[in-house]
C-alpha cells in the first residue's frame, strides 16, 4: 500500500543503492497501486495515515521507502493537502528546515546544469533532449530537488488557504531565490532531461507570488514579482508569458502603486502594445479584454491617434466595418480632428453598409460632430432625422437629443443659407426643433436643450426669451457654468445693459478657471470699449496676455494657447486703433503675425492701420489678403466696399456688389447696411439710403458687442 505515497509499484527486494535513491522516483499520491492492494495491506495504511500521528506516518514512510526525514514530510504533506487537510499538511511542511536544504538544492541544480568536461558523445540528430552529466554521488537528485521546491510551493499554497497571504507569499519567494540564485541565466533550453518537473514547479511559483502579494495587499510587491517572473528567460509558454505581462499591465495601469504613474502608466502600455501585437499576429490567443485596456491607458495620457492606428491593425472579422469605423471616429474626434471623425461615420452609415441596421451610438454622435462645426450642418440634419426615425417610441431620451442637435444644425444652416427664403425656413424649423426639444424634456429639463434655444433665439433677436433661457440655464447649472454666464453678458449687450453684463462677467472670474477667464477678459475688454472706457480696455488685454503666458504648455494646450494669444494682441491692437495710437496697434499686430500668419482677423486689423494712414492702395490688399484666407469674412468685405467707395467713381458699381455680398453672408450685419446707406446716398437716391440707415439702426439696436456663441 505504499503507492499511496508513490504512485507507482515497488518491490522491497530491491535495495537502494543510496538513502535517496528512492526520491529520485516521481511520487504522487493521486491513487493506490493494483500490485499492492491484492498485498491486503490497504486498508492498515489508510487507517494509519487518518488515525495515526504525523511522527508515525513520517517513520513508516522512511522506514517502508528509505526516504530521508525531508522527502517523507514532503510526501506526507502533500498527502494532507490534496485530502485539503491545510492545517495538517502545514504541520508536517513546518519540520522541513529549509534553510538547511537551500546551499545543497542550489548546488544540485547547478551540477546538473554545469557542463561535462568529457566531449559530448556524438548523437544522432533526431535526439531532441538536452543529456546533461550525472550528478555527482553525494548531490541530491533533481527529482528531490523538486520534490522539496513542491513541498514549499504546497506549504505556501496551505498558508494561503488558511489566511496567511504574507507567510505565504515569503514562503513562496524561496522557490525563486533558490532557483535564481542557481540559474543567473534563466532556465535551461526545454527538453533538458530532469528539469521538467522543477521547471513546472518553478513556472508555478513564478504565476502564485504576485497573486499572493496583492492578496496580502502590498502592491509594491506584487508589481516587483511580475517584474521578476519576465526579467529572465524561464522557458515560459506563449500564452503564460502573455497572461504574466498582462497582469503586470493591469497592475501598474490600475494599481497606483509606483512613485511615479507617469512611468508606470508608460511601462502598462508598452506591456500591451506588445500584447495587441502578438494578438493580430496569431503569436497568442484573442483577448477583447487587451484592446479595452489599452484604449484606457491610450485615452488617459491623450494618445488618441496611436490608438487609431491600433484600432486598424485588428484584423478583420473582430470588429464589423461599421464598429471599427465608428472606434476610430471616437479616437479621431479625440485628438481634435472632428472632420475626419465626420467622414468615418458617413462611410458606417453609407451605402455599403445599407443592410446592416445603423447604430443609435453612431448617429447620435455624428449629430453631434455636426452640431459643434457650422460648415457640416446639412450632414448634421441628416445624421439627426435618422436618428429620430430609428429611436421613435424607444428611447425619450434619444428623441429630445435628435430634437436638439437637430435644431442646432437648422440653425447653423440658416447662418450659412445664400438664399433668404431658405434661410427662413430652416430658422423656423430650428425654433421648432428646440422647442419639441424643451416640450419633450418638461417633466427633467435638459440644461443643454435651454442653452441652445436660448442661443437660436438671440440669433434671431427674440432678445426677451434668449435672456429668459440665460438666465434660466445659470439657475439650472447652479452658476459653474463658463459658457453660460458668457452668453448671458452677450444677450445683456444686445439690449444694451452693458454694466450689467460687465458686472456678470466680474462675478463670474472668481469661480472660473485660468483658461475660462480668458474668454470671460476678453469679453470684458469688448464690452469697456463699447462703453468708451478703452484705458480700463488696454489694462484688461495686458491682463489677458499676462494669463496666457503664465499657462503650462503641454501638446494638448499648446495650440488653443497660441489661438489665445493671437486674438489677444489683435484685441490690444484694436484697442489702440480706438486710441488713434497706430503705431502700438502695428506693434500688437507685428507680435500677433508672429505667432499666426494667416489670421483673416490679422490682415483685416492691418488693413485699418494702412487705410487711417490713407494708404488706401495697401489697406486694400490686406483686405483681399484676409478674403484670400477666409472668402466669408464679412468685415474685411465691408471695409473693401469702403475703401472702394472713397475711390468714387466707376468703383461705386463693384463697391455695392461687395456689400451686397456680405448682406447675403450675415443679413444682420448693420455696418454692412450702414455702408449701403452711404453709397445710396452717393448714388443720389436718398429714399433708398433712408430705408438702408433704418434697417441699420434697428440692427445695431439688437448687436451684441461679440457673437453669441
Amino acid at each position: 500500500m505504499l503507492c499511496a505515497c508513490s504512485g507507482e509499484q515497488f518491490r522491497f527486494e530491491d535495495q537502494p543503492g543510496s538513502p535517496e535513491s528512492l526520491a529520485t522516483r516521481d511520487f504522487s499520491a493521486s491513487g493506490l497501486s493494483s500490485s499492492r492492494t491484492r498485498g491486503g495491506g490497504g486498508s492498515d495504511w489508510d487507517s494509519k495515515l487518518e488515525d495515526s500521528q504525523v511522527d508515525e506516518a513520517e517513520s513508516t514512510l522512511k522506514e517502508a521507502l528509505s526516504l530521508n526525514y525531508e522527502e517523507a514530510r514532503a510526501l506526507l504533506g502533500r498527502l494532507e493537502y490534496q485530502r485539503g487537510n491545510f492545517d495538517a499538511a502545514l504541520q508536517v511542511f513546518k519540520g522541513i528546515d529549509i534553510k538547511i536544504l537551500t546551499p545543497r538544492i542550489t548546488k544540485a541544480i547547478l551540477d546538473r546544469t554545469r557542463p561535462c568536461n568529457k566531449p559530448p558523445p556524438p548523437r544522432s540528430r533526431a535526439a531532441s533532449a538536452v543529456t546533461l552529466p550525472p550528478p555527482p554521488p553525494t548531490s541530491m537528485s533533481m527529482h528531490s530537488v523538486s520534490l522539496l521546491l513542491e513541498a514549499i510551493l504546497l506549504k505556501a499554497r496551505s498558508l494561503e488557504q488558511l489566511g496567511s497571504c504574507k507567510e505565504a507569499a515569503e514562503e513562496c519567494k524561496l522557490i525563486l531565490d533558490m532557483v535564481e540564485s542557481a540559474l543567473p541565466s534563466g532556465m535551461p533550453s526545454q527538453g533538458t532531461t530532469g528539469f521538467d518537473k522543477l521547471q513546472e514547479v518553478f513556472h508555478k511559483a513564478l504565476e502564485l507570488l504576485p497573486l499572493l502579494w496583492t492578496k496580502a495587499g502590498d502592491f509594491r510587491e506584487t508589481v516587483a514579482s511580475y517584474r521578476r517572473a519576465l526579467s529572465r528567460q524561464w522557458n515560459l509558454d506563449p500564452q503564460r508569458l502573455a497572461v504574466t505581462q498582462k497582469s503586470l499591465a493591469l497592475v501598474l495601469l490600475y494599481g497606483s502603486v509606483e512613485e511615479c504613474p507617469k512611468e508606470s502608466m508608460e511601462e502598462a502600455i508598452v506591456l500591451l502594445m506588445l500584447l495587441v501585437k502578438k494578438m493580430v499576429v496569431g503569436g497568442i490567443q484573442w483577448d477583447a479584454e487587451l484592446m479595452d485596456h489599452l484604449t484606457y491607458a491610450l485615452s488617459m495620457v491623450g494618445q488618441f491617434e496611436v490608438l487609431a492606428k491600433y484600432l486598424e491593425q485588428i484584423l478583420p472579422g473582430v470588429y464589423t466595418r461599421g464598429e471599427r469605423w465608428y472606434l476610430l471616429s471616437l479616437c479621431y474626434s479625440a485628438a481634435g480632428f472632428d472632420e475626419t471623425a465626420i467622414n468615418l461615420l458617413k462611410l458606417a452609415l453609407g451605402p455599403s453598409e445599407s443592410r446592416q441596421i445603423p447604430q443609435t451610438s453612431w448617429l447620435l454622435f455624428g449629430a453631434k460632430l455636426c452640431s459643434e462645426d457650422p460648415k457640416q450642418s446639412r450632414d448634421g440634419i441628416s445624421f439627426a432625422q435618422k436618428l429620430l426615425d430609428l429611436a421613435n417610441n424607444q428611447s425619450e431620451h434619444l428623441l429630445r437629443q435628435g430634437h436638439r442637435f437637430l435644431g442646432v444644425c437648422y440653425g447653423n444652416a440658416a447662418r450659412s443659407s445664400k438664399l433668404d427664403s431658405e434661410r427662413v425656413l430652416l430658422q423656423k424649423k430650428s425654433l421648432y426643433s428646440l422647442n419639441k426639444a424643451a416640450t419633450r424634456a418638461m417633466g427633467d429639463p435638459e440644461p443643454d436643450v435651454v442653452y441652445n434655444l436660448s442661443v437660436e433665439n438671440a440669433f434671431q433677436r427674440n432678445l426677451q426669451a434668449a435672456l429668459d433661457g440665460a438666465v434660466e440655464y445659470s439657475s439650472m447649472v447652479g452658476g459653474v457654468s463658463t459658457r453660460g454666464w458668457k452668453h448671458l453678458a452677450a444677450v445683456l449687450s444686445a439690449e444694451k445693459r452693458l454694466k450689467d453684463a460687465e458686472s456678470i462677467l466680474d462675478f463670474t472670474m472668481e469661480e472660473a478657471g485660468d483658461i475660462e477667464k480668458v474668454d470671460l477678459l476678453k469679453l470684458k475688454a469688448v464690452l469697456q470699449v463699447a462703453q468708451e472706457q478703452p484705458k480700463q480696455a488696454l489694462k484688461t488685454c495686458s491682463n489677458v496676455l499676462g494669463l496666457i503666458r503664465a499657462q503650462e504648455k503641454s501638446e494638448q494646450s499648446e495650440t488653443l494657447l497660441k489661438r489665445y494669444e493671437t486674438e489677444a494682441w489683435q484685441d490690444l491692437a484694436s484697442v489702440y486703433g480706438k486710441l488713434g495710437s497706430w503705431s502700438d496697434a502695428e506693434t500688437c499686430l507685428e507680435k500677433a503675425s508672429s505667432i499666426c500668419f494667416y489670421s483673416p482677423r490679422g490682415w483685416n486689423e492691418t488693413g485699418l492701420c494702412l487705410e487711417a494712414k490713407s494708404l488706401h492702395e495697401d489697406a486694400l490688399i490686406s483686405f483681399f489678403m484676409s478674403l484670400s484666407i477666409d472668402p466669408d469674412h464679412v468685415p474685411s468685405i465691408v471695409y473693401i466696399a469702403d475703401v472702394m467707395m472713397k475711390s468714387g467713381g466707376d468703383t461705386l458699381a463693384t463697391a455695392k456688389s461687395f456689400l451686397m455680398n456680405a448682406l447675403r453672408l450675415d443679413p444682420r450685419s448693420h455696418d454692412a447696411w450702414m455702408k449701403l446707406g452711404h453709397l445710396a446716398k452717393m448714388q443720389g437716391l436718398p429714399q433708398q439710403a433712408a430705408e438702408f440707415y433704418q434697417a441699420a439702426y434697428e440692427l445695431e439696436l439688437s448687436a451684441p458687442v461679440q457673437s453669441f456663441i
